[in-house]
């Protein structure tokens, strides 16, 4: 029989978060496979929790060495129980390529569910939450940063990114070029923990905030793009051009139809008689 992979949450800032059965797992685990092992055993020790099992590292470093050596303790029979430092692992932190080998290994995963950066930011910025996406940490280099903006500028989903204290303000610029002065967002900082602190604002005004300088964990909301209002005149040119290189007219008009919230009929029937 094999063993299962617990991917396990802890608090991203208060420990009295941590979910009752998140100690009950470390204590019954084989292993523990930590991103940090100095920070997972003051987490136990402020849970009051002795680790069962063996305490391994795994880390951004050591990832694509260690996953085989988890794998056979997996298959082996043993239930392993993988943390990171703050939050769900493989959100963001290592996880991932280990979840990736249990599933092609037929591998049962679970998950111990616990607090999370990413919805209690969304919870708190006041932006609009029915539909969201995460972006992760943007790309380091301005360049790459400013591509990958331009990718997601016309997003309509609220955007959930997560961004170092030295490079906040750098990064709510970029945003501010990219998205408009005046798109709506929030910096939340060092959430759950003494110095919590939430600003909302448009990203022109977070920006200039931001120049004096922040620190902690920041994780920061920004609001969709606001649909664009198109008319029939403004597409169909674009449409029977398509049309013209070889598209098939009517794929074309169902793919403008739900970008734009036109009808699919009246642009076909306009696209013909453009033609």
């Amino acid at each position: 029989m094999t063993g299962t992979l617990v991917l396990a949450a802890t608090p991203i800032g208060d420990p009295a978060d941590a979910a009752p059965r998140l100690g009950r797992e470390i204590a019954g685990a084989d292993v523990v496979a930590a991103e940090d092992t100095r920070r997972t055993r003051r987490l136990c020790d402020a849970l009051g929790v002795v680790p069962g099992g063996e305490v391994l590292s795994y880390h951004e470093h050591n990832e694509a060495s260690r996953t085989p050596v988890l794998l056979e303790r997996l298959r082996s029979g043993q239930r392993v129980v993988l943390v990171t430092d703050a939050g769900m692992p493989s959100v963001s932190d290592p996880g991932y390529r280990l979840v990736a080998a249990c599933v092609e290994a037929d591998i049962p995963v679970t998950c111990v569910p616990g607090p999370s950066a990413v919805l209690m930011a969304l919870a708190v910025s006041g932006l609009p939450v029915d539909r969201f996406c995460f972006e992760g940490f943007l790309p380091r280099k301005g360049g790459e940063r400013r591509r990958v903006l331009a990718d997601v500028a016309t997003e309509r989903r609220t955007m959930v990114f997560f961004e170092a204290p030295h490079r906040l303000a750098d990064t709510l610029s970029a945003m501010a070029e990219a998205f408009g002065a005046d798109r709506r967002a929030a910096v939340c900082r060092e959430l759950t923990k003494t110095y919590e602190e939430v600003r909302r604002g448009p990203l022109a005004e977070l920006a200039e905030w931001a120049v004096k300088g922040a620190r902690g964990e920041i994780t920061v909301v920004v609001a969709g793009a606001e649909p664009v209002t198109r008319s029939l005149d403004d597409v169909v040119p674009m449409i029977v051009q398509r049309a013209a290189a070889g598209e098939r007219l009517r794929d074309v008009c169902a793919e403008v139809a739900g970008e734009t919230g036109l009808s699919k009929k009246a642009l076909y029937d306009a696209a013909l008689a453009a033609r």
